[in-house]
């Protein structure tokens, strides 16, 4: 079902409010060194005679490889003497529009944002060059007003923001419920609120939302407060799979300095490798990385269940991006996109090879 005019109207509204509010520092806010870890080796040489590397990500535990990666130094270890440096994001709108305009060379971001981005240029800005999470996403209730499936009709649920990741999956089950709801208004059998993640926890705590479909360690958070997990949303796909975080990269960054994100994507390989084999440590690293980038560490009772609940995977996950892109144009919220061509896993897989690691498939969407 195409998308209504009113309805592309507030995607682009949508486009430009983050930009808007992030005007004064820029695209995103700058990430604090982590320390000696972020130190260039003596000896080292630049890639691709590059002075540095802009990588963006989010202040999310979803964007957990990295977090790890900026904190133990593995962004900076693998580029040499080209500097890595770091900008964090809050939203996917704005993240793409830095990779659009040169200010950002590579970022970990959501499928729906990438998706966006990609069609929106006709596939001529940007590449998915690899994977790094699958899951983190829940939906959360008030025990008290919805004990069951069935109670959330009728009910206020909270969403990050129109057209989302998360609220393309939330307006999908919706609808596989038999409810109607507009998309465009979030009116109908289910309130969806569009909610900021910072301020859902105070949106729920009053009363004015009664749960929210949110990813980690927004969820978490929510629980903490007293809501209950009604629904984990990896039990609804396949293998218990799905895309929440990529790594892309702008088309010409990738043209012209393919040492330089080859780089980045063998330091991403590493902080999940160590993720796997170091899970307590990696979950103190990334929590840390999230003090230093924005004054607050997560609480216990918050962190533990936030990262039981992510898998960190090097496979972007190919054919639940294909999928989820699927919901986007079944909800009305996408017209049906184009994505041939939107991966690039040839560094990707050279790395996994070079690591004895398996390859990982673009499920028939790599460019050629």
């Amino acid at each position: 079902m195409p998308a209504t005019p009113s309805l592309r109207r507030a995607f682009a509204v949508m486009a430009v409010l983050p930009l808007l509010a992030l005007a004064a520092c820029g695209y995103g806010s700058k990430a604090q060194d982590a320390s000696s870890a972020q130190q260039i080796a003596a000896g080292a040489e630049k890639i691709d005679g590059l002075d540095s590397v802009k990588i963006g990500y989010f202040g999310n535990l979803t964007h957990g490889t990295a977090l790890v990666g900026v904190n133990k130094g593995y962004f900076q270890k693998a580029l040499g003497a080209t500097k890595a440096t770091y900008q964090v994001f809050n939203a996917g709108p704005s993240e793409i529009e830095a990779l659009n305009s040169g200010s950002l060379d590579i970022g970990w971001i959501g499928p729906s944002p990438a998706i966006n981005g990609y069609t929106k240029s006709s596939g001529k800005n940007l590449r998915i060059i690899g994977g790094s999470a699958s899951g983190g996403v829940k939906l959360v209730v008030d025990p008290d007003k919805i004990k069951s499936v069935k109670d959330v009709k009728g009910k206020k649920i909270a969403t990050p923001q129109l057209g989302n990741t998360q609220d393309v999956a939330f307006l999908n089950w919706i609808a596989d419920q038999g409810w109607k709801v507009d998309a465009e208004s979030g009116k109908g059998d289910v309130s969806v609120v569009r909610t900021d993640n910072k301020t859902t926890p105070d949106a729920y705590r009053s009363g004015s939302i009664d749960g929210a479909w949110v990813p980690e360690p927004t969820a978490s958070k929510l629980v903490a407060e007293g809501a209950k997990v009604l629904i984990d949303e990896a039990d609804l796909w396949p293998d218990k799979k799905f895309v929440i975080t990529n790594i892309i990269v702008s088309q010409t960054f990738l043209k012209e300095h393919p040492k330089a994100v080859e780089a980045v994507l063998k330091a991403s390989v590493e902080a999940n490798a160590y993720i796997g084999a170091h899970p307590d440590e990696a979950k103190t690293a990334a929590n840390a990385q999230l003090e230093s980038d924005s004054g607050a560490a997560l609480p216990a009772d918050v962190l533990d269940p936030a990262w039981e609940s992510i898998r960190f995977t090097d496979d972007p996950l190919a054919s639940t991006l294909k999928t989820e892109a699927e919901h986007a144009v079944q909800a009305g919220l996408l017209e049906d996109p184009e994505l041939d061509g939107i991966y690039d896993l040839t560094l990707l897989n050279k790395v996994l090879v070079a690591e004895g690691e398996s390859t990982a498939d673009d499920a028939g969407l790599g460019a050629e």
